[in-house]
């Protein structure tokens, strides 16, 4: 449901009437209804909140909170207080939007029901789900460690009112215990957040994108025995790292993840998050897609044999095997300066290749190769006048400039 406001002028002067509006999906698509018509509200009251509580609890105005917005002409309020302006000072002044809205969609997604359900209780503090949801607000709001979570962050925003936690209370070993909670909880918050996003958004997961990225370590990690060194994708082979395979729909809604071992090459992580989708969501005819890096023909087969398909990068070494189709004709345009053609597979199995090319990229490759060949003639140009002016006269230093 969701507030409407509508404006009318009457007698020289415009009013604005606001209605509940509900939004209700049917065959032909979303549509909407109003539920009930609030009149015209005062100006304290334009969030509509505040009139909407009144008419269906037939209470009193509530109290103003720390986000009404200011009023100043309503005859049912207090006589006004003066205020001294020289006396008045600025402290502690704190962030609340960015923390207001991530609370909000913490608490949309039902994750705060979720996670308070599952506490049992005992002899904590602070809930463990309060915990978890100041750890996803400030990953939301401002990505950064732990430390600085306690250090900088929590104290500076009002995240101390709306959830009653004072800052001393925000520190390490409580932030970095309530990550160990949370990874107890790892499936049943998946699969969670895929019922609610499926009902808020309304996804297919008939097509699911699969791609491995990882993250290093500075320390030793010796308390980490997944922690490893292999393929660096930050440029740090020099550290230990983990890998993370992320699987995602169509739409880029997150589906679930995977960590395995720092040196587990791409291609031999796709048995595991497919078993791992399918003990999760059930086995279903899905369509993967991988790049290149995943395709391995026992992987293929994999998919195959439990009733999917995909759609993955061809390996570079049987591009080849696809020259004689380049000069074909019957190119279908499928967006502008991209052409594509379907191709049956080399071995007359199953498999359709897909062909593409793209005007842009193939101007894109002849300037850098024209650059290329630019540059290597300069050298030799520069090379001859080095000769022809006897400041190169070894063969050995000749050879080693011409490499």
């Amino acid at each position: 449901m969701f507030l409407r406001g509508c404006k009318r002028r009457k007698n020289g002067k415009q009013h604005i009437y606001w209605a509940l509006v509900e939004s209700y999906r049917t065959a032909r698509g979303s549509r909407q209804r109003t539920v009930a018509y609030l009149s015209e509200l005062k100006v304290n009251e334009q969030s509509g909140w505040a009139q909407l509580g009144r008419r269906l609890d037939r209470k009193s105005r509530p109290q103003p909170s720390l986000f009404d917005p200011p009023h100043y002409d309503d005859p049912t309020d207090e006589e006004p207080v003066e205020i001294n302006l020289k006396g008045v000072r600025l402290e502690r002044l704190r962030d609340f939007g960015d923390v207001w809205l991530a609370l909000g969609l913490w608490r949309l997604l039902g994750l705060d029901k979720l996670l308070s359900d599952r506490i049992s209780q005992g002899r904590e503090e602070i809930c463990w789900h309060v915990v978890a949801a100041i750890l996803t607000i400030a990953r939301f709001c401002e990505p950064g460690s732990e430390l600085h979570i306690e250090d900088r962050w929590y104290s500076r925003t009002a995240l101390e009112d709306l959830l009653g936690v004072s800052s001393e209370k925000v520190h390490t070993d409580r932030l970095y215990a309530g990550l160990d909670w949370l990874l107890a909880h790892k499936q049943v918050i998946e699969k969670h957040l895929k019922e609610r996003l499926g009902d808020l958004f309304d996804l297919k997961y008939d097509l699911l994108l699969y791609d491995v990225t990882s993250t290093y370590f500075e320390g030793e990690c010796k308390a980490n025995p997944m922690a490893k060194r292999g393929y660096s994708r930050d440029s740090r082979p020099d550290c230990l790292q983990v890998c993370i395979g992320l699987v995602v729909t169509d739409d880029g809604m997150p589906l679930g993840y995977e960590v395995f071992d720092g040196n587990t090459h791409d291609s031999k992580t796709v048995e595991d998050i497919v078993r791992a989708m399918e003990s999760k969501y059930g086995r279903a005819n899905r369509i993967w897609v991988m790049d290149r890096g995943m395709v391995s023909e026992n992987n293929l087969r994999f998919v195959r044999q439990r009733g999917g398909s995909y759609i993955v990068g061809t390996p570079k070494a049987m591009l080849r095997r696809f020259e004689r189709y380049l000069t074909d004709r019957n190119w279908a345009e499928v967006q502008e300066g991209i052409e594509v053609k379907l191709v049956p597979g080399p071995d007359n199995n199953e498999e359709l290749f897909v062909l593409a090319r793209s005007t842009d990229r193939r101007q894109k490759e002849h300037a850098m190769h024209q650059r290329f060949i630019g540059r290597m003639e300069a050298a030799l140009r520069k090379m001859q006048r080095s000769i022809r002016n006897g400041r190169l006269k070894v063969l050995q230093q000749a050879h080693q400039r011409l490499g």
